[in-house]
């Protein structure tokens, strides 16, 4: 018989902020957190200059534990630290660990990739014959697997190790395999998530694909996801952990439970690297309802991916079309943040269940003409929306025809 899984903590960096009251007002005001990165000036060929980065200060951690981390893995990590305390589990203490290192607890964790600045490490030597910058730790901070490495090692976790490093998809499926493996009684905890730090490599990946917004002097008018005048996505950063939990094991040592994972459903397109499917991404919905036993009625309200691309809105929303065959309220965050790459799974998912909870979704800030093309949805606009719902639903896309779907329910 499957197993009930839960969520029993979980944690944020965004540039909206890492607390839920904080979070609630920087959407309630309406207003994204788009700037104009000056320093990227100088890339003369690359349209956008937009992106949303994050004001942080890491918390301070001993040479020990953060030598081996470029950028994302101590985002990864200072996110996973904050999950765990939500989770009532400190790691620090001997007694609590021991659930972490018992051989049940495992770590699902990815992002697009390592860090950057270690990569050009190695640029050095290649292009430049300079290897005075390589040293012991700069492959483990480039490696795509550095934040599931860094955090395991940390924390001593002796149980499942699964790294997807899936791009946009990279958090979500994080959260999906851990329920899946949880469910079918092979770990009792797990710690799910994604991270994605700011580069402009990043940013010019999208801008090679015409998919980057170009619209630099007025930064506070996108990302415009759905609109009829987008003209493409805004790179943003941060970090997101949930803490996964079988659920008989969570009421044994007394776990304040949050949410309920009820469904899950990820594929591939199979046709294009880059261009989005309607159908297999409908797929993916679908598989997450089946899962869930749920029907699409039963869904409050879709937290879409909503990238503001061409192609990708239009696809995306048809495809939700297809699967609700109704007017389902949907909106995006990336209009608020950018796209968080590979933390957007855990970050909108966090915030979701979050708005389940709060009984308040945000409105698709910048939406002032639906594109006529995109599907028939209920666009939240305005203010935002009052629903009252049991069921919600996470979707994610990402490079490589990847699709995810998640649904939570609110306990």
């Amino acid at each position: 018989m499957a197993k009930r899984v839960v969520i029993t903590g979980g944690a944020i960096i965004s540039s909206l902020g890492s607390e839920w009251p904080e979070i609630l007002a920087k959407l309630k005001s309406l207003k994204n957190c788009i700037r104009y990165m000056d320093d990227w000036d100088k890339y003369t060929r690359m349209n956008t200059r937009l992106a949303s980065p994050i004001d942080f200060v890491f918390p301070e951690y001993s040479r020990k534990i953060t030598r081996g981390m470029g950028r994302v893995a101590h985002l990864a990590f200072v996110s996973v630290d904050w999950a765990l305390q939500s989770a009532g589990i400190n790691w620090n203490n001997p007694i609590e660990s021991a659930l972490l290192k018992n051989g049940r607890c495992g770590i699902a964790y990815g992002s697009s990739m390592g860090s950057v600045d270690s990569l050009l490490d190695f640029h050095s030597m290649l292009i430049m014959d300079d290897v005075s910058k390589i040293n012991a730790t700069t492959y483990i901070k480039a490696m795509p697997q550095t934040c599931a490495a860094n955090i395991g090692v940390i924390l001593g976790l002796t149980g499942r190790i699964i790294t997807t490093n899936t791009a946009c998809t990279s958090g979500s499926q994080s959260i999906g395999y851990a329920y899946e493996t949880i469910q079918q009684g092979l770990q009792d905890i797990f710690i799910a998530g994604g991270a994605d730090e700011m580069n402009p490599a990043n940013a010019a990946v999208f801008d090679t694909l015409f998919a980057a917004s170009s619209k630099n002097s007025t930064p506070d008018k996108t990302p415009a996801a759905y609109d009829k005048n987008r003209d493409g996505l805004v790179i943003g950063e941060g970090a997101g952990t949930l803490v996964l939990e079988e659920y008989e094991h969570a009421k044994k040592r007394g776990a304040k439970i949050i949410a309920e994972i009820v469904g899950f459903g990820t594929n591939t397109d199979g046709v294009h690297i880059t261009a989005p499917n309607r159908e297999t991404m409908a797929t993916s919905m679908k598989l997450a309802l089946g899962d869930s036993g749920l029907d699409p009625s039963a869904i409050g309200y879709v937290n879409t991916h909503g990238t503001a691309t061409d192609t990708g809105d239009v696809a995306e929303t048809l495809a939700t079309a297809d699967v609700f065959q109704r007017p389902v309220p949907v909106s995006t965050l990336k209009n608020y943040i950018g796209h968080t790459l590979g933390a957007c799974g855990v970050i909108e998912a966090w915030i979701s269940i979050h708005m389940m909870k709060e009984k308040w979704f945000c409105p698709n800030i910048n939406l002032e003409e639906i594109d006529p093309r995109c599907g028939a949805l209920d666009y939240i606009s305005g203010s935002g929306r009052s629903i009252e719902t049991e069921y919600v639903m996470s979707n994610n896309h990402a490079f490589g025809g990847i699709n995810t779907s998640l649904i939570f329910r609110n306990l």
